[in-house]
């Protein structure tokens, strides 16, 4: 089966020598470059770790005032449709009282008209009642 003799000494010796020659030569700087890789990946994972951190406290921070504008922009909008309304308000109201104003000046005017054409008729109701009677009496029993 196996021979154990001078042979197997120097091929464990070979074997030996080649295993450190190879972790001398591939395997430590192989071992090296991965060692660097992974240390690369740790920082580079740490500093996407902060920035994630940074960018969502500004996502919050940016959420927040977005917010409080909101909520600004929404009182400035009901404080403007108040002021719209009472001002919609006051002019209708000034609207009112200046059409009740010309309402009774017009109405004034109207009986003023109404008064100087009824002293106009008494005077023509005057007359023409002299008139007729003069015509039925004549005009000499009329004075």
């Amino acid at each position: 089966m196996f021979d154990f003799d001078a042979t197997l000494p120097v091929m464990a010796l070979q074997f030996i020598l080649l295993a450190v020659i190879l972790n001398a030569v591939f395997y430590k700087p192989l071992s090296k470059v991965l060692d660097e890789r992974a240390e690369y990946i740790r920082q580079t994972e740490g500093g996407a770790k902060e920035q994630l951190a940074k960018t969502e406290a500004l996502v919050q921070e940016y959420e927040l005032q977005l917010s409080s504008a909101r909520k600004q922009s929404q009182e400035i909008i009901a404080q403007a449709q108040a002021e719209a309304q009472k001002l919609a308000s006051e002019r209708v109201a000034a609207a009112q009282k200046e059409a009740i104003a010309r309402k009774e000046a017009v109405a004034a005017e109207i009986a003023q008209q109404k008064e100087e054409a009824f002293r106009s008729l008494e005077g023509q109701v005057a007359s023409l009642s002299r008139q007729i009677l003069e015509k039925l009496l004549g005009p000499e029993l009329v004075r």
